[in-house]
């Protein structure tokens, strides 16, 4: 068996048009786009490259981006000024802080501060409690992007059994509650689960997202299943740099029905379920029923 590999880039693109319609449907409802704040603090290369992407690509479907780079040496106090005036800023329906923040700042009262409803990164606790609860709420951006691309390979997922590989609340957690209210039966394991290798074999979904290069070996796939690989990790091999994920991509390739690359499979995803977790938050803000987007 050859896997098909799934073409997140291509999946993330038909999302963005669906996005798009919908934004400039809510600009005519209501004079204005749908507004998403995007915070950085200090300059790390990598996050300025990803926070000036978001603002591209909230651009290109149609919303406004509203960018705010703070110096590394910002104060708690100024950022939590900065998240207050934009929790009452109209014009923003979602607002993201850029993780990790410098190690002075103390991130979980950042994300607590953050209006529910503007949530669109879905760290919040109430975010998380919504997700476990079963009730409408903002969903973490991979693991939603994760879900989609399933769904749109399986159809239902109902009855099926996962394993979640990893258990950060960015991915692994939220993944996990995503995949029970789908209907299926999870099991939530990470690097010292025993048995790691007997346990993946069981799985007809895979979801890896522990953070370590390949340690999900082909052989431990089951023939047939799905797997979704969020790691990312940078290798080198014959003095080349390589990015590769957390599943041994050549081996799995020949066990697996389908299986996402790295890069170009879960990645974009990430980018656009903000975008659509934007969309969703200004329209529920303005309790507008919220358009198909095919989540």
């Amino acid at each position: 068996m050859t896997a098909h590999i799934i073409d997140g880039k291509a999946f993330a693109a038909g999302l963005g048009d669906r996005i798009a319609a919908g934004a400039a449907a809510f600009a005519d409802k209501t004079g204005r786009a749908p507004g998403l704040a995007v915070v950085l603090v200090g300059s790390d290369p990598a996050s300025e490259i990803y926070v000036r992407s978001k603002g591209l690509m909230a651009r290109k479907l149609g919303m406004e981006s509203f960018e705010h780079s703070l110096p590394a040496e910002t104060t708690q106090d100024t950022l939590m000024s900065l998240i207050a005036e934009l929790n009452a800023n109209e014009a923003v329906d979602g607002i993201l802080v850029q993780l990790p923040l410098p190690d002075h700042l103390d991130s979980l009262q950042v994300i607590e501060a953050i209006d529910p409803a503007k949530d669109v990164d879905g760290l919040h606790p109430l975010s998380a409690g919504y997700l476990a609860s079963g009730l409408p709420g903002l969903v973490s951006c991979t693991p939603l992007g994760c879900l989609m691309l399933l769904k749109d390979q399986l159809g239902s997922l109902c009855g099926l059994d996962a394993i979640v590989v990893g258990r950060s609340i960015l991915v692994g957690k939220p993944m996990a509650q995503l995949l029970l209210a789908e209907n299926c039966t999870v099991t939530m394991a990470h690097s010292r689960t025993a048995d790691l290798a007997e346990k993946v074999g069981k799985a007809d979904i895979v979801v890896a997202a522990v953070g370590r290069a390949e340690m999900i070996k082909g052989d431990w796939i089951k023939d047939g299943a799905t797997v979704i690989d969020v790691g990312t990790s940078r290798v080198i091999r014959d003095g080349k740099k390589y990015l590769v994920g957390d599943v041994d991509f050549a081996a799995a390739s020949e066990k697996a029905r389908a299986i996402t690359p790295v890069p170009g499979g879960v990645g974009p995803m990430t980018i656009m379920t903000l975008m659509h977790n934007t969309l969703i938050a200004a329209y529920r803000r303005k309790t507008y029923p919220v358009p198909e987007l095919g989540a």
